[in-house]
């Protein structure tokens, strides 16, 4: 009982903090919270063995039927109530364009990768040879 008292004696008994979110957060999770990225980049990462029914479904639902292979979904209130019941069990990141969007052509020749930035290889165009005269 002392101890308990004591405690209370000290004012520790009736603090209550309120979430106050860091500055540093948003550039260690990459988001800006005025300007919210469009798209997900959603990884299935844990198995559904043994999981509810609904949580199975709902990652069938989204396409992530195989670990380890990303999908793109929209950044909307239907589709991030859906990842919030399976957030245990996926990684979200957001879709990073570091050669920004690619043309139609360009399309063909890009990959995604593993830390959700969409890579557009260059391909080189053959250079017409020209004849040499003797």
């Amino acid at each position: 009982m002392a101890a308990v008292a004591g405690r209370a004696g000290l004012g520790l008994a009736g603090t209550v903090k309120v979430f106050q979110p860091r500055p540093g957060d948003h550039e260690k999770y990459g988001g800006n919270p005025e300007e919210p990225h469009k798209i997900h980049v959603i990884t299935r990462i844990k198995s559904v063995i043994g999981r509810p029914y609904w949580e199975k479904k709902i990652i069938r639902d989204l396409g992530l039927d195989k670990a380890h292979q990303p999908r793109l979904h929209k950044n909307i209130p239907s589709v991030n109530s859906r990842l919030k019941v399976v957030k245990h069990l996926i990684r979200i990141q957001p879709l990073k364009l570091p050669h920004g969007l690619p043309t139609e052509e360009e399309m063909s020749s890009t990959f995604l990768t593993t830390r959700g930035e969409l890579i557009i290889k260059k391909r080189l165009k053959p250079v017409e040879q020209k004849e040499i005269k003797a």
